[in-house]
């Protein structure tokens, strides 16, 4: 029985010694391994093996990129707003000896130091940019981190917002000054499009009045064209006339036909009376020539003129 007693105990000493010897590291972690309380190595990922009651793993830390919350804090704007904002936090550890070593709690470390610097640069803008340059706050609060984080063996990867909450009297402000805006834009929109309209109307009705000018001016001389057209229509017409009947006495005079001249005598007083009618009707008061009644002295007057334009182309002249 004592000997069984003794391989038992024998082999429970191999079982912990083993336990304490053997480490199989998961991937992506880091275990710290101290020796007699000093920093011996770090294992990586893998089977290995320490000496035994020597070395201890000490610390333990995932090379993960990890996900820091970072609660909400009150913070002030340059132009004395209270805003409620929270984030989250990525970084990656990427020395385990320093993150061991170098601070007792990187997280919390960090944690913290995100939410100064924060309040540190929501101080230098107004509220009416928070919203906009969030982009940049997140790259300022990165820079911040990752410079303060180096000597921790810690690389904060970025930084987000995830909300921004200003108080309950500034949130309806902001949406009064929203509402406002809206209908300014409305109002500036409808004045653009009624004078848009004016202008157009305007514009319709000049290039109306121009078409009917034209179309006016076109008509007139198209009208006066026509009349000028017709004159002298009536001047050829009447001219031919004319020269019909000179060239009818021209002829009657050289074979020395009778009654060229009195035909011509008949046509100038049947003219004349036409025309002292017309006048008649046209009005009440009228004009009288002294020899009104003296009708032969007229024809005798045109018959001279006749002589004369015969005697001047060289027909022979009637007694």
């Amino acid at each position: 029985m004592g000997g069984i007693v003794v391989v038992i105990v024998l082999a429970f000493v191999i079982i912990v010694i083993v336990a304490k010897t053997a480490v199989v590291v998961p991937q992506q972690s880091a275990y710290v391994v101290e020796r007699l309380g000093r920093y011996s190595g770090t294992l990586g990922a893998g089977f290995h093996i320490l000496i035994p009651f020597l070395d201890v793993v000490r610390y333990k830390h995932s090379l993960k990129e990890q996900a820091v919350d970072i609660p909400p804090q009150v913070c002030i704007t340059r132009d004395n707003v209270q805003v409620s904002v929270d984030g989250v936090l990525y970084l990656k550890v990427l020395n385990p000896e320093r993150a061991s070593y170098g601070i007792g709690d990187y997280a919390f470390g960090i944690s913290q130091l995100a939410q100064t610097t924060l309040r540190s640069e929501f101080g230098k803008i107004e509220l009416d940019r928070t919203f906009e340059e969030r982009t940049n706050i997140n790259t300022q609060v990165v820079s911040e981190l990752d410079k303060a984080s180096e000597p921790w063996g810690i690389k904060v990867m970025r930084y987000e917002i995830k909300n921004i909450t200003p108080p309950h009297d500034v949130l309806a402000a902001m949406e009064k000054q929203m509402r406002a805006e809206r209908e300014k834009r409305a109002l500036i929109l409808t004045s653009e499009g009624q004078r848009d309209a004016a202008i157009n109307s305007a514009e319709g009705e000049k290039q109306q009045v121009i078409k009917a000018s034209e179309a006016n001016k076109q008509q007139q001389i198209n009208e006066a064209e026509g009349e000028a057209a017709a004159i002298l229509a009536i001047a050829e017409a009447t001219a031919n006339g004319i020269r019909k009947v000179a060239e009818s006495i021209k002829v009657a005079e050289s074979i020395q036909q009778p009654g060229g001249f009195e035909a011509v005598q008949l046509r100038v007083a049947d003219n004349y009376l036409t025309q002292f009618g017309k006048l008649a009707q046209e009005g009440n008061t009228m004009i009288l020539p002294a020899t009104l009644s003296d009708v032969g002295s007229m024809i005798s007057l045109a018959m001279n003129v006749i002589r004369q334009k015969g005697s001047s182309n060289g027909a022979p002249e009637r007694a």
